[in-house]
């Protein structure tokens, strides 16, 4: 039973991160209450079948009234017409957090809203997920261990920075900040430019004439590269657009990568070949060894 004495949070739209968060916040001494708000009761009635909320509603006025802390689990290309209809319902002390992939069109979408920087927003992004969608897909471990960047503005207010700091504390996750422009950057090479290239590459395949016997054959290697192609693709179209100069930048670098690549096939070049092959598998080696000792340290 959740206790009624700490702060009270509103999930706008419950899938799976939001309901992942849900899961890991509901019984915890900390919290007193997890409402589930969205449009479509039957979604909301699984949100709460599936435990990830205490209480469900289609009412903005319900929901979030006395809330403490909003959390905007939708679609980046949501964002603005959510924020139109619960802007009349918000508390005053209520600070309002999101969850999207891409930062700098949410911050514009907030604050054309709300004609200028809004202090007690603090724009999100937990590093979690996987490719299956939905609150029946959410589980309460998602957060453990994992990266949560926050990308205050300038006029964020410092008390709505730490309560969304302790938020995502109490699900596990490891809270760093950074600017809006570096997350995006960032995240356009490390994660949308790979979700491009899996989807683009079965898209590709699948115009195929021979597609069926090439599917057929598939190895585990095509399985575990294109595993983030099963992800949403309503969200994902979101991403791609809201994140849209950061990532054609990291297309284009990846398009001169992949000339390069096509060149010393071209020229048979071998040696040219092992020297790409060797130095990637030992900065993923790497990768894959400080990883680990990260995990061994806590």
């Amino acid at each position: 039973m959740a206790q009624s004495t700490g702060p009270r949070i509103c999930l706008v739209g419950v899938g799976l991160i939001a309901g992942s968060l849900g899961l890991a916040l509901r019984g915890r001494p900390e919290i007193g209450e997890v409402i589930g708000l969205g449009r479509h009761p039957e979604q909301l009635q699984r949100a709460l079948a599936h435990g990830a909320v205490d209480r469900v509603t289609v009412s903005a006025a319900d929901a979030l009234a006395d809330v403490d802390i909003v959390v905007l689990g939708v679609p980046l290309g949501a964002i603005r017409t959510v924020m139109a209809e619960i802007r009349p319902h918000l508390p005053e002390q209520a600070v309002i957090t999101d969850v999207g992939s891409a930062k700098g069109c949410v911050v514009a979408d907030v604050e054309a809203e709300f004609g200028g920087p809004l202090p007690r927003f603090v724009p999100g992004h937990p590093i979690a997920g996987t490719e299956h969608s939905g609150v029946e897909a959410a589980f309460a471990r998602l957060f453990v261990d994992r990266r949560v960047i926050l990308t205050p503005t300038p006029q964020t207010d410092e008390d709505a920075l730490e309560r969304v700091q302790r938020l995502w504390g109490w699900a596990g996750a490891r809270v760093v900040t950074m600017s809006v422009d570096h997350h995006d950057r960032m995240l356009a090479m490390t994660s949308h430019l790979p979700h491009m290239l899996a989807f683009g590459l079965v898209d590709s395949l699948a115009s195929d004439p021979s597609h069926e016997e090439i599917f057929r054959y598939a190895a585990g290697g095509f399985r575990d590269f294109t595993r983030i192609a099963s992800s949403d693709p309503v969200m994902w179209r979101d991403i791609c657009l809201g994140n849209r100069d950061a990532l054609l930048e990291a297309l284009a670098a990846y398009r001169g990568d992949l000339e390069q690549l096509t060149a010393l096939i071209e020229t048979a070049d071998g040696e040219g070949l092992e020297g790409v092959f060797r130095n990637a598998k030992q900065i993923r080696d790497g990768y894959l060894q400080w990883f680990e000792d990260r995990v061994d340290e806590d």
